[in-house]
This record gives structure tokens, sequence and C-alpha cells, in this order.
């Protein structure tokens, strides 16, 4: 067996407001006692005007990748008393009629809130092929990068201008882990590397991100007005395409060491540090909770690479499934208690699901014939259990949904059109989703 796989792996839309434009000169002026500084950052947070007009936002999405892929059986599509339904048991929840895994109490109580597709249906059985196709929407079509969904919602929906990151991604191994899929990529393929994520994990707070000693704000921010002066005169002389994404980078950064203070998850009230912790990826959901309240429009939480269960698949999941449904639970209440769950949609889901048969180390192996996924909220109906399996989660018996369809729902339900074709020059057609592939009727609201 791989080493991947061994038990110690395994149990391990812009406002146009006059507010807004004040946000917009007060960042990228660099006013306010220099641009540069964090505290410039938490004394515009303190005038009220500012604070007010940085929290008005459009939609957004948040979503909850489990690494690894879960088991449908122990989650979202138990088959109690069958052969391949393991030990535990189903029960009843929130949406009449509907049961779920016993290993999720609070999820079954907010059943109402959300929308289970239990018909899901894909190709790719190996992790990297998988994430690459579950992110981005679509197979490889060399030598053509296609951009991550987080790098099409940044752009359709996100500020560019704003010192907030628009797309994050937050990984509790950021340095990449042994997945090719989460090490360093072409994550916005070819929207360039201003829409490509800020990657953050490990640590709850940005590091490096106040000036030296002897470098004052004003200093730094002449610096800053050099480098861009020459850079545009650069790319005007040379008409180089690839200098906006070098310029990209300076105001990224710039950008990150405004917004350090969002960050930092020690300012955050204890009490829901409690009740989404103690673990990285309980303090990660929080942290994208808060940071899509202030501004961000697409946060990618990755938990690692836990659920690859290929061995002892019962007590991994056993350990593993009560975080993910404390995690959803206190997310999906309190977007809903800050009434930013109509503007919000979260989507939990892996790279595809298990078998229904155990192999000889107890566990489950991959399996993208027939598994589950969740979402909830912005443009989606709540309560609604899409699709089905047959008795034993064989086969899909009832609605069969791929990726294509997935995404054109996700893309709908955020108010952007599935099929239009990006203009690139010289380049095949693209479609932001091929194959003119349908949004489900059923699931949107």
């Amino acid at each position: 067996m791989q080493n991947n796989h061994r038990l110690d792996t395994m149990l391990n839309a812009p406002c146009g407001s006059v507010d807004h434009r004040l946000h917009r000169r007060l960042f990228l002026q660099g006013s306010l006692a220099g641009a540069a500084s964090v505290a410039s950052f938490q004394s515009l947070f303190s005038v009220p005007a500012f604070a007010d007009s940085a929290r008005v936002q459009g939609k957004r999405c948040i979503l909850l990748w489990l690494c690894g892929a879960p088991s449908q059986f122990e989650t979202w599509d138990p088959k109690p008393s069958r052969p391949t339904g393991g030990p535990f048991a189903s029960i009843p929840t929130s949406v009449p009629g509907v049961r779920i895994s016993e290993l999720m109490p609070k999820t079954a109580s907010i059943m109402d809130k959300l929308t289970v597709v239990r018909s899901m249906s894909t190709e790719p059985s190996e992790h990297f092929q998988a994430i690459d196709m579950l992110t981005r929407g679509e197979p490889p079509r060399p030598p053509f990068t296609r951009p991550l969904m987080g790098s099409v919602l940044a752009k359709q929906l996100g500020q560019l201008d704003s010192p907030v990151p628009q797309f994050v991604l937050l990984d509790p191994c950021p340095e990449g882990n042994e997945f090719k899929a989460f090490k360093a990529a072409n994550w916005a393929g070819w929207l360039g590397a201003e829409y490509g994520p800020v990657r953050f994990g490990g640590k709850y707070q940005l590091e490096n991100v106040n000036l030296p000693n002897d470098l004052s704000a004003t200093d730094h921010s002449d610096r800053e007005a050099l480098r861009s002066f020459l850079s545009k005169k650069f790319a005007n002389d040379h008409k180089a395409a690839s200098v906006q994404s070098y310029n990209s980078v300076f105001e990224r950064v710039r950008g990150l060491m405004q917004a350090a203070p969002l960050f930092d998850l020690s300012a955050l009230p204890q009490a829901d540090r409690d009740r989404y912790g103690p673990g990285t990826f309980g303090m990660h959901a929080l942290l994208a909770r808060h940071l899509v309240e202030n501004g961000s429009t697409f946060v990618m939480v990755a938990n690692g690479m836990p659920w690859d269960c290929h061995v002892l698949n019962h007590e991994t999941h056993q350990m593993l499934v009560p975080e993910t449904d404390r995690i959803v639970f206190h997310l999906i209440n309190d977007l809903a208690d800050r009434r930013m769950l109509d503007d919000t949609l979260v989507l939990i889901m892996g790279e595809f699901g298990r078998t229904p048969w155990l192999n000889e180390a107890r566990g489950r192996d991959h399996y993208p014939k027939a598994w589950s996924m969740a979402m909830a909220g912005c443009g989606l109906k709540p309560g609604v259990v899409y699709g089905s399996t047959d008795e034993n989660g064989v086969e899909v018996s009832d609605q069969p949904l791929d990726q294509r369809r997935l995404f054109a729902t996700i893309y709908r339900a955020l108010g952007l059109d599935p099929h239009v074709t990006y203009d690139l020059p010289d380049f095949p057609t693209f479609n932001r989703v091929e194959k003119d592939a349908a949004p489900v009727a059923e699931l949107l609201a």
C-alpha cells in the first residue's frame, strides 16, 4: 500500500456610492497616515462611513473542500442495514422524510437550510485529476489552462482594486502537500495572475507585514509610486501583457499589508473560536466567514488529506465527521444570523466518493460513479435533496449530475451566465461551462 494511505496519514459587484469611492481613495492613495501600514487599515475601520462601505458586497462563495473525499455512506447518503452501509445508523433531520448519518446530528438540525445532491457522477478516479476538474469544471485541454472557479468569481464578482484579497485559499499545508493539485499552480489560467488566490494557512495571522523601523510609510508610498510609474512606462514601451501580472503581485502584497488584521484570528471573540475550534479546519472556516464578511469574494477552505480512507474507513469517519458536522452547523447559522446567507453560497464537497464495498484493510477506495455533496445559501432552494442512489449505493438511480451541470447551477445561483464565451484572441472557443450544460432548475430558488 502506498505511503499516503498509511494509517498515521489518515488519522492525522462594485458599489458606486460616495462611501465606496472614499474607501478606494483612502486605500489606493495611501492617505490616513500611510496606505502601506497595518495601522492605517485599523484606523480606517474606526471611521463609520468606511466601515459600512467596506462591507457593502455583492454575492460571494465559501468552498469547504473535504480533500481526499469523504464517504457518502457516513455522511449524506447512509444505507443502514445494507451490506454496504457500515455500522452507523441514520437519523431524521429538520426536513421530514430526509435522513443522514448519525455522525452529523448538528447538521441534521439545519437540513432545512441545506441543499444536498446525492447523485453526483463524474469520471476521474485519481486525486489530482479529480481535484483539478472539480475546481475548474472541465478536464484539461492542453496547452490552455482553465481558471479555477475561485478565479472566475474573483473576476466577475470581486473588486480587484480592494486591498482585501478577493480569492483566498486557506490550506493547512500552504507549502503544498503530496498531491500536486495543492502545490503552486497556474490557478487563474488565462485570466491572469491578478485573479489567482492568496494562499494562507498553518498560522492564524500574516507575518512580515510591518515596515522596517527605518522606513516611513511616506517613503514606502513614494517608492511604490516610482515602481508603478516605471512599470507603466515599460508596459507602454514594450506592449507586454505580462507586466500586468507582474504589477498585480506588488498590488497584492501592498493590499495584504493593509488587510493583515483581517487574518488575525486572535482578534475575534474567544467564544467564536471555541465554537469552531480547536483544529485548523475549524479555525480556517471561521476565518472564511470573517473574510467574506469584510470583502473577500471566494474563500476555499481545504482540510488537508485526511478523508482518503483506504484504511479503517469507519474509525476514520467516526473521528472526522463530527468536526465537519460542527463546522457546517456554526458556519451556516452564523451566516444566517448575520443576514449573509442569502448572498453567500456555501459548497461542501470533495473530489469524488468512496466505494460501497470495503477493501482488505477495511477501507473504502475512490468512487466517482455515485457520490454526494451539499450546498447552502445564495440562489438555492433550501431543504432540497436532489437525486438518489440504489439501495446499496452502487449506481445513481435518479437524476445523475455531472460537474458541468453542477458548475452551471453554481454560476446561475451566483447570478452569472454559465454559457458566456471567453474572449481569447487566437484561442479555441472556451465557455464558462461547456457542452451547453443546463443548471438544475430544481435546485435554484
